[in-house]
């Protein structure tokens, strides 16, 4: 947990890992990601590389390009260590967080029949 709370400690890494998390589940070349982002390709593919040790993305080759994605089991994984037990027996010292996320994440709605 420590190795993913330190490569988004990183001003860069952290929003690289934000527009990944907005891009799921297609991903980014890496390419796109340093353009996006304004940041040069080498410096881009050293973040990379630090969030992909973290286990914060993964990566799969497609042709000529590397198509990078946010690990999102492995966000659930960190946001779960950061809450666990954060009510201490009380859920409603939880609901306020809890509402909070629900915005980012509405419920799919079933297609009308």
């Amino acid at each position: 947990m420590l190795e993913a709370f330190t490569a988004l400690s990183q001003a860069t890494r952290l929003e690289t890992f934000r527009v990944l998390v907005r891009h799921e589940p297609e991903g980014l070349p890496a390419g796109e990601i340093a353009r996006l982002m304004g940041v040069p390709h080498n410096t881009m593919s050293t973040h990379l590389g630090v969030l992909s040790r973290a286990g914060l993305v993964v990566s799969r080759r497609q042709s000529r390009s590397i198509i990078y994605r946010a690990s999102l089991d492995h966000m659930r994984e960190t946001l779960s260590f950061l809450v666990r037990d954060c009510c201490a027996g009380r859920p409603e010292l939880c609901e306020p967080l809890l509402e909070e996320l629900r915005p980012c994440c509405p419920p799919s709605e079933d297609p009308p029949a």
